[in-house]
């Protein structure tokens, strides 16, 4: 007897429905499973079989196929273990009401007693099941409020497979359906932030550095000694972000949920991620990548921070794949016979030692390496790479007299709302412009439109150019960050003040900055 079931394979971060057809023939040979499965999935079958004979049912000892459509698509994973049982136990005359299983999209991994384990990219495939006009989703329990995000559509979380057939043998009673209020949940945690910048004591220049790379979107370098205070500073920039729209927390969640790094009964992410891998970390760790391809570091960032600590650490490689990424927000990852898009909006904000004792330009301290070993460890930053840079910002020591005053500083949700008033500006200026939201993404011919200044800021730059030896991809740079602090004043065109302080955001533009 011909059953079918149906679940759903994870391409990049969507999902695609997949018929899983078994069948019993006359002859007594082994179980077969035909469509492109991996390893994972042909292993199935003796997960399947050990679940069925544990739980009282029998495993038939005619011929089995499972065939799993459409058969040109890979399937990985082992999430199609569920739905496989079922088709055996309803093709086998074990399971009455076979008529309901294609009613629902069914997944879960299976240990050996029938648990149902959790799976990868429940969001995506609910969202999938509800276009296709499926009346439920049955998932593991563990999953059920990722999924359940999900309106109009009815989904059930189960923790056996006893539960499954119970659900079918019964019709299609006695699971809970789960709900979840997205929208309740998602604005009540934006703003619960466990750090906040009125923990940091002084460093105000650093912090109205960071507040301009919030509201533009800019990426940013810190640049100082060890213990100054640049990781502490850079945790804290998601705090002055703006909160994420549900649009963007639904692209986040379902990319965390693809690649697994969901916490279990989550439901959307409510707050800009913040990723901070380690310098060791290879290149398709970082872009994304591997045979069945998945989300990278910087796609786990988007509509968040990417934070690369001692930037020079990093292998070069490794920093050169981000170029393409940074500029057009998204990777392809391409193989023999897939290509698989991931969203990579990110802000990137890197810190590093000025040199490799860290001490150079110390205004206590000297520095002790030797001739030339300041550019040379400057050099394993490629000049493409600082060109993506909009701020490089010195990060000096905090004094004593400043780290024990009882000041208090101004807290994250004040600077936040600043960023957001620029954000608005921004929207709206940039209202006719598909794809871009903020100046750090405006292009060189939109800036000769948007970046106007008169006569005494032309004679300032210039004086800035020649005077500091700045280099000619400081210009374009300049006019964005000037641009985003005129926002932040609420000023419709651009100061000579606005351009003079972006000027003294690029450090390592100048030259003879390493000596």
């Amino acid at each position: 007897m011909l059953v079918k079931t149906f679940g759903s394979a994870v391409h990049g971060v969507e999902a695609i429905s997949i018929t899983i057809e078994v069948n019993m023939m006359a002859t007594a040979k082994d179980p077969l499973i035909v469509g492109l499965p991996d390893n994972a999935v042909k292993e199935s079958l003796q997960r399947v079989e050990s679940t069925i004979k544990t739980n009282g049912f029998m495993m038939p000892r005619t011929k089995i196929v499972v065939n799993l459509a459409p058969a040109d698509i890979k399937k990985s994973g082992t999430a199609f273990d569920l739905p496989i049982a079922l088709g055996i136990l309803g093709s086998s005359a074990q399971l009455n009401n076979c008529d309901a299983l294609n009613q629902y999209v069914i997944m879960g991994e299976l240990s050996l007693d029938g648990e149902v384990r959790p799976i990868k990219g429940a969001l995506p495939i609910a969202i999938q099941a509800r276009k296709e006009g499926f009346k439920g989703l049955i998932v593991p329990k563990t999953n059920a409020r990722e999924a359940g995000m999900v309106n109009n559509i009815n989904v059930y979380g189960v923790t056996h497979i006893k539960e499954v057939i119970d659900f079918f043998e019964n019709e299609e009673k006695g699971l809970d359906q789960v709900t979840v209020n997205t929208r309740e949940e998602f604005f009540h945690s934006q703003s619960d932030f466990e750090i906040d910048f009125a923990d940091v004591k002084g460093q105000e220049n650093i912090k109205r550095a960071l507040e301009i790379a919030a509201s533009g979107g800019h990426n940013v370098i810190l640049i100082g000694p060890p213990g100054a205070g640049k990781t502490m500073l850079a945790k804290r920039l998601p705090t002055i972000l703006p909160p994420l729209t549900l649009q963007e927390a639904l692209e986040t969640t379902k990319i965390h949920s693809v690649a697994g790094k969901l916490p279990e009964n989550s439901t959307l992410i409510s707050k800009r991620p913040f990723r901070s891998p380690h310098h060791t970390i290879s290149d398709v760790a970082l872009v994304g990548g591997g045979g069945v391809p998945q989300p990278g570091e910087i796609s786990l960032a988007h509509n968040g921070v990417l934070f690369l600590d001692e930037l020079p650490e990093f292998k070069r490689t490794v920093l050169e794949v981000m170029r393409q990424p940074m500029e057009e927000r998204r990777v392809t990852i391409s193989r023999a016979k897939v290509a698989v898009d991931f969203p990579a909006s990110f802000m990137l904000v890197a810190s590093m030692n000025p040199c490799p004792c860290g001490y150079y330009n110390h205004p206590e301290r000297e520095c002790t390496c030797p001739p030339g070993a300041v550019q040379k460890y400057l050099n394993k930053i490629s000049g493409p790479l600082l060109d993506r840079i909009d701020l490089h910002v010195e990060v000096t020591p905090v004094p004593f007299s400043e780290l024990s005053s009882i000041k208090t500083s101004e807290t994250s949700s004040f600077i936040r709302e600043r960023v957001i008033k620029s954000r608005e500006i921004q929207a709206e200026r940039y209202k006719n412009n598909p794809g871009i939201y903020c100046n750090a993404q405006i292009s060189s011919k939109m800036l000769k439109e948007i970046c106007v200044i008169d006569k005494v800021g032309q004679n300032l730059l210039k004086a800035a150019m020649e005077k500091l030896n700045l280099s000619a991809r400081a210009y374009d740079r300049i006019l964005k960050v000037s641009r985003t602090i005129a926002d932040i004043s609420a000023s419709e065109n651009i100061k000579p003040e606005h351009l003079a302080e972006a000027i003294q955001y690029r450090s390592l533009d100048r030259e003879g900055w390493a000596g």
